[in-house]
């Protein structure tokens, strides 16, 4: 009798993780001048944005696929959450919203994505990044910037081309530092930077955005003013001191440091529009609440922030056009479905048009 030989077991196959996307490419300017070395580069994955690296001195930018961890979030991500009177109003922060493939660092192919470059005052041109995978030539090309007119303000500070190159090199290094999530690095390269050249304002808003980020917002406001004494005309200094105080609920102050900021560049941000509007309306201010709402609305085709709506309806209902208002709160139930605050709504959408039924009389 033949014995059977035994049977080795079956090892289970290990899967590896599909090879990293590696992705780069080179910013220029479509008037010929020097593109800024802090210009940021972001993913635009199913509408939403998100900032994956900066260019650098020469406008180039390489970057892996999913690896964000040291960016500090830009102010055209903020989504904004600030809730709008007579909701308890708190302030939230940015959602990536990757989309398709994006969530994945290991992800072997990227899908409803574009590439773009974000540098307020300036339009860019799109890269389509559909189906791109580990296997393709990483070079994605060339993003051009296009001035856009009637913005006064700046993003990137006039201070930095005059900073001596120590200073320059603090700050690059400093921003290369964030990109390998190293903040601690990053806080003493740009406090390194503005010790050498103290009107460097770049730098000082750099400072300040880390700063806030570790919760130290008495040092972090220091380093924003600072940035506006160094250079009144950049808008980021405005913008983060207005949410500020509108997290403290300061409307005065916050009122004024977004209205600056809305008057340097009307344009690139739809949140500072829509908490200006939120603070205008806790002053009473219902003009200047209202203008801030339809611009904030103006600025989001795509209705990322549907509390503008909610709000505007608000101002409305104050300003005594009910119809108007009552439209705007039926919109905003539309475009927010799962809102926490549906209920709510629902109910004084009910008390608009029983005023708006009595007012026609009976028919």
């Amino acid at each position: 009798m033949n014995t059977p030989s035994p049977t080795q077991p079956t090892q289970p196959a290990i899967q590896q993780p599909p090879r990293p996307i590696f992705i780069s490419g080179k910013v220029v300017m479509s008037d010929r001048l020097p593109v800024p070395p802090n210009t940021s580069i972001q993913r635009v994955c199913s509408g939403t944005p998100h900032t994956v690296a900066y260019t650098d001195s020469k406008g180039r930018f390489n970057f892996q696929w999913g690896q964000t961890a040291g960016i500090l979030m830009d102010a055209s991500e903020s989504n904004s959450g600030y809730r709008s009177p007579g909701s308890n109003p708190s302030f939230g922060g940015a959602q990536s919203g990757l989309g398709g493939a994006g969530s994945d660092p290991f992800n072997s192919r990227i899908t409803n994505c574009e590439l773009q470059a974000y540098l307020p005052g300036f339009r860019s041109d799109l890269i389509n990044l559909y189906n791109m995978n580990s296997l393709d030539n990483p070079d994605v090309g060339t993003i051009v910037l296009h001035r856009i007119a009637n913005v006064e303000g700046t993003s990137v500070s006039a201070t930095s081309l005059q900073a001596p190159k120590d200073a320059r090199k603090a700050y690059e290094h400093g921003l290369q530092m964030l990109l390998k999530n190293k903040p601690v690095d990053a806080e003493k390269d740009f406090e390194k930077a503005v010790a050498s050249y103290p009107k460097y304002a770049d730098a000082w808003a750099s400072l300040g955005k880390i700063r806030q980020q570790n919760k130290a917002n008495d040092n972090a406001r220091e380093a924003y003013l600072k940035a506006s004494e160094a250079d009144p005309k950049l808008v980021i200094p405005y913008l983060q001191l207005g949410m500020m105080s509108a997290d403290k609920a300061n409307w005065e102050e916050a009122a004024q440091y977004l209205e600056r900021a809305t008057k340097l560049d009307p344009v690139d941000y739809p949140q500072a529009w829509y908490v200006s509007a939120v603070a205008n309306f806790n002053l009473k201010k219902f003009d200047a609440a209202e203008k801030g709402a339809r611009e904030a609305m103006k600025l989001d085709p795509k209705h990322r922030n549907p509390r503008a709506d909610y709000l505007l309806g608000l101002v409305l209902a104050e300003k005594h056009d009910y119809t108007g208002a009552a439209a705007q709160l039926k919109s905003y139930l539309e475009l927010a479905p799962d809102a926490q605050d549906q209920q709510l709504v629902r109910k004084q959408l009910t008390q608009l048009q029983g005023i708006v039924s009595d007012s026609e009389g009976p028919k």
